[in-house]
């Protein structure tokens, strides 16, 4: 049985989107800059470094391609995903990165060990609860995803 008052606010639910969309871009770019560096022995910085360029990249173009295929100037399209991605991405970054970097032995292990997966879905899934309140704060005063959301709605 559900009550009315069990549901999401929108605004609540709007964060969690949010969330959920910004974990899709980073997540993809981490997993494929960190693998991919990995594969090719880069050292420690160069792979962070590509999984943090790539996971930016991947977090914008999840808002910048929808708003230009709806018909949004490229310019105004950049400056909307900019406002709307920054901040989120950021927290997110920063949390993944830091996790996997305290994880002992998490950045010199190979791609088919455990514990690079493993840190790997930790970091994500910790940078995810970091960044669901700075979502929560950002849509409640109309920032953030609710820019882009705003755009689209």
């Amino acid at each position: 049985m559900t009550h009315a008052h069990d549901a999401p606010t929108p605004i609540a639910r709007l964060a969690l989107q949010a969330t959920t969309h910004c974990l899709a871009g980073c997540g993809t770019g981490e997993v494929i800059g960190l693998a991919g560096a990995t594969a090719f022995g880069f050292g420690n910085a160069a792979s962070l470094a590509i999984g943090i360029v790539l996971a930016y990249v991947f977090g914008y173009a999840l808002t910048l391609v929808p708003l230009v295929r709806a018909g949004m100037p490229l310019l105004r399209a950049t400056a909307v995903t900019l406002a709307a991605e920054t901040i989120s991405i950021t927290v997110m970054e920063l949390v993944d990165n830091a996790v996997v970097v305290a994880v002992p032995g998490a950045m010199d292990a190979g791609l088919f060990d455990v514990l690079f997966w493993a840190s790997l879905a930790l970091s994500l899934a910790l940078a995810f609860v970091a960044a669901y309140p700075v979502n929560r704060v950002l849509v409640a005063r109309g920032l953030g995803h609710a820019i882009a959301h705003g755009v689209h709605g």
